[in-house]
């Protein structure tokens, strides 16, 4: 292609190319690759699972929200403060969190769709200009996944016909991207505030109808069951055993709001009521 034809912005991108790809292979190659074996199949796939990154907020937002709350509640409970102590700083933990996590998730899905969208761009720009060359990296591309020199061409230059079914070709096969899960920003900042919220209210709910250790307890037990739950009902789409999955996050929820209480415990602040 033309450099000279190219803006600066894609000038720079396309020299930054090799590095860009590669880490977007790496990001979505984290584990081996599965392939076809013998097994029992349990359900149905899900279309459009885990499109857009929602999904994805949903999950994280939930857990986040409850182990950091539950942590944080039960480090305040444990210096012996008053409820009203104990509900200030939930309060606090819930509004902080679900912000930061719905701010996060905007910026980090914003700035990767953003990288994906400059990379289809180029990629547009190359098959326009130069749509010979685009065939024949298709053809290659096909030829290492074992297909025949003829065949691989005759498939490249079909797919090569519809300029729309060609870039999404090039994309899925030479980026390693999906236009159609590129990531929605908003969907993932919403989805991760309001789960968020609902997560770290769980362990604050009995501070407001009940003190003391009663609310502790009340806490903890609550916590603990909607912790179970969500893992539990992990296992809807990851096919994991579902007591299992609910176990391992009711783990880590009740080790990291153990630590917490603990140091509460040791600190054991005196405050007025």
């Amino acid at each position: 292609m033309d450099q000279r034809r190219l803006s600066p912005e894609d000038r720079r991108t396309r020299a930054q190319l090799p590095m860009l790809t590669g880490l977007v292979r790496r990001l979505r190659e984290r584990r081996p690759p599965a392939v076809p074996h013998p097994g029992p199949v349990r359900g149905e796939q899900v279309p459009g699972l885990g499109k857009s990154g929602t999904l994805r907020a949903a999950i994280f937002g939930v857990n986040d929200g409850l182990v950091s709350n539950v942590s944080l509640i039960m480090g305040v409970a444990g210096a012996g403060v008053s409820n009203r102590f104990i509900l200030l700083a939930g309060v606090a933990g819930l509004l902080a969190g679900a912000c930061s996590m719905g701010a996060g998730e905007y910026i980090s899905m914003r700035v990767q769709r953003e990288v994906f969208e400059r990379l289809l761009h180029l990629e547009a720009h190359e098959l326009a200009e130069m749509p010979e060359e685009e065939r024949r990296e298709l053809a290659e591309i096909y030829r290492r996944k074992g297909l025949s020199a003829d065949l691989a061409d005759r498939i490249a230059l079909e797919l090569m016909r519809d300029p729309r079914v060609a870039l999404e070709t090039h994309a899925r096969e030479e980026l390693g991207l999906d236009p159609g899960e590129l990531g929605s920003p908003w969907g993932a900042a919403v989805s991760s505030f309001l789960t968020f919220a609902f997560g770290a209210l769980v362990p604050l709910a009995p501070f407001l109808v009940a003190t003391g250790n009663a609310a502790v307890v009340a806490s903890a037990v609550l916590s603990g069951a909607v912790l179970f739950a969500v893992g539990a009902a992990m296992s809807l789409f990851t096919g994991r055993h579902a007591p299992l999955s609910g176990l391992r996050m009711l783990l880590v929820g009740a080790l990291a709001a153990a630590i917490t209480y603990g140091v509460g415990r040791l600190l054991h602040v005196n405050a007025a009521s």
